[in-house]
């Protein structure tokens, strides 16, 4: 028998097979590996794959409603793939049959096998969740065929999986920008389909504060609106047109039931002591200076905050919170901590008074306003813990010392992380260098390289201890929203990026390979391109590496794409087409010039990629 293991050259790559007569003409058979990679794969590729077919029939346990919903998730994927509608059943069939189940011998809750057969494809997992997952490596195992008429397979083999890490979570920024309901579920099903758990919702900002508090009704009648928007950061150009929106609770709880029935938990974020200028504009008394204060319609940090040493503030930031746990079911509330200066703090009466009540000091380590800050959430930190739930902060929450139990996410470096778990507090990588999806400087690093800078980021350093190493409990990308709009920029910084997220958050390390990973994405883009999502589309791009030789009086010049597209090139200043030059081994240069390269593929061509050679340059 010969089998195809995880690191097989040939995965992506659909296999066409020619069957008897009396089946279909010709069927394509998909791949088992996915993205994210699975943690052990066996294919069979001599075997007679499982063909689906109208008579398929997705079966699972009788009385249980979760397994019942994922089963028919995947008979509306396969609709999706393949064209073809599949039957969903409560009846033990053997044959044609795609059987969920729970296994409780599975180890991992979040863990699934998967066994196919020519007959029978066999679906175990540690939990309903575990089940989920292994839909969804069906789903993407599956070739797209929909509208072609051809036959689509899985072929037979095994798969033993289970994620690295237990949290691994994306967040979106709706404070700056408002996105409605509707469009925050299709992010939903983004991340199902990335095997993303937690959905971290960013729900208050300076500029806008979203989520409805009945205690607190002018939070979002007021602080839900700003006048105006800039739009351009060189010419500080504003779009004059007011912005707004707000999330009722029932909305809300209709996001978490959403996100609930794709095994995504929503942790919400209520950011404080410090963004709170929508809040301030509606209610000034909870500031310093009492206002009157203005939502900002531009970018940045704003000296203007809760104050730390009013009690009526305090009881505010705890009301908020118990409203927000009434609608949030989540383990992990999120209460920010991050970017909050203390120039008020340092004059306010009332900050100073409390510093004095408190006792507290000026230290080498942590300033007495940055302690009063630790002050401000720990006290809000206790409520949280009295329902039972767990806080989740930003890394400044490290500079007045840590407050009990608190967690982290380390996002400006990893160093955050690094002192959180040597405190043995869990925390969560999420660096801006390198998970931060809008960061403009990343933003700016195209094609492969942009997905491999997120790829090649491991969340756990080597400068930990084995025990310490424990306490980083997963990674999360993050998208802020200053200058997303809409839909359609918003998800040009997410995708393809989130594939590569998804293999951090998944896979164990040994089992990473980024040039695999490129060889697996072709299958993955299908799925974007059929659902409408506007991923960058320089993935298509011809990659120039310009490689001195020794004595640098030559230089190599590499092309590359991540499927191995036909690459024509130019060397003469030329626009370069399918009767240019084709790129076969790498080129020699001993002089400047200027190279640009095209990527030719049946579906139409890439962008043209360009760059100059200088010799001087190179010395």
């Amino acid at each position: 028998m010969k089998k195809q293991f995880m690191q097989w050259a040939g995965v992506g790559v659909w296999i066409a097979l020619t069957l008897s007569a009396c089946s279909s003409p010709q069927t394509e058979v998909g791949n088992l590996n996915v993205i994210p990679q699975p943690q052990e794969v066996s294919q069979d590729i001599q075997t007679t794959p499982f063909v689906i077919n109208p008579q398929t029939c997705v079966t699972y346990p009788e009385g249980n409603e979760m397994l019942k919903r994922t089963a028919e998730f995947l008979a509306s994927y396969m609709k999706e793939a393949t064209g073809v509608t599949v039957r969903t059943s409560t009846q033990a069939e053997r044959k044609n049959a795609i059987i969920l189940d729970i296994d409780s011998t599975i180890s991992h809750k979040e863990g699934y096998q998967l066994k196919v057969t020519p007959e029978t494809i066999y679906l175990n997992g540690g939990s309903e969740a575990g089940v989920f997952y292994g839909v969804q490596t069906l789903y993407k195992a599956l070739p797209f065929t929909k509208g072609r008429q051809v036959s689509a397979a899985i072929p037979a083999g095994t798969v033993n999986d289970y994620p690295r890490f237990g949290y691994r979570g994306f967040m979106v920024d709706v404070g700056r920008h408002y996105f409605p309901v509707s469009y925050l579920k299709q992010i939903i099903d983004m991340l199902a389909l990335h095997n993303i758990n937690y959905f971290h919702w960013h729900l208050t900002e300076d500029q806008g504060w979203r989520i409805e508090i009945k205690k607190y009704p002018k939070l979002t009648e007021v602080g839900s609106t700003r006048p105006r928007t800039l739009i351009d950061r060189e010419t500080q150009t504003y779009d004059e047109t007011p912005h707004s929106g707000f999330y009722t609770q029932e909305e809300a709880k209709e996001i978490v039931q959403y996100a609930a029935d794709r095994f995504i938990t929503v942790i919400p974020e209520v950011d404080l002591p410090g963004h709170m200028m929508a809040a301030l504009v509606a209610y000034p008394e909870l500031g310093c200076t009492g206002g009157p204060y203005e939502i900002p319609c531009k970018w940045g940090v704003f000296p203007d905050v809760l104050c730390g040493g009013n009690d009526q503030a305090l009881q505010f930031a705890k009301d908020v919170l118990n409203e927000i746990m009434d609608i949030f079911p989540s383990p992990y509330i999120h209460i920010g901590g991050d970017e909050c200066p203390k120039i008020r703090w340092e004059k306010c009466p009332k900050c100073q008074r409390k510093i004095r009540e408190l006792g507290l000091k000026n230290m080498p380590a942590h300033s007495k306003e940055n302690q009063l800050q630790t002050y401000f959430m720990s006290e809000v930190g206790k409520v949280i813990a009295d329902r039972g739930r767990k806080m989740i902060g930003w890394d400044e929450m490290l500079e007045g010392g840590l407050a009990p139990d608190a967690t982290v996410m380390s996002w400006t470096s990893t160093r955050g992380g690094i002192e959180t778990a040597r405190m043995h507090h869990n925390a969560i990588m999420t660096p801006i260098q390198f998970l931060y999806f809008s960061n403009p400087t990343y933003n700016k690093i195209k094609g492969t390289k942009s997905l491999e800078r997120v790829y090649t980021f491991e969340p756990v350093p080597e400068e930990l201890t084995a025990e310490e190493k424990q306490y980083i409990i997963g990674t999360q990308g993050c998208i802020w929203t200053e200058w997303t709009r809409d839909s359609v920029k918003m998800e040009w910084q997410i995708l393809p990026r989130m594939a590569a997220l998804s293999e951090i958050q998944w896979t164990e390390p040994e089992h990473k390979n980024f040039n695999c990973f490129l060889k697996r994405l072709p299958s993955l883009l299908a799925i974007y391109k059929d659902r409408g999502y506007d991923f960058r589309q320089d993935i298509y791009d011809v990659n120039i590496d310009i490689i001195p030789a020794s004595g640098e009086e030559t230089a190599q010049i590499a092309l590359r794409t991540f499927d191995n597209a036909e690459i024509h090139y130019t060397l003469d200043g030329t626009v370069p087409d399918a009767q240019s030059p084709l790129y076969t081994d790498s080129i020699q240069v001993n002089q400047d010039v200027t190279i640009q390269a095209i990527a030719i593929r049946p579906q139409g061509n890439s962008q043209i990629s360009k760059e100059e050679i200088h010799f001087n340059a190179v010395k």
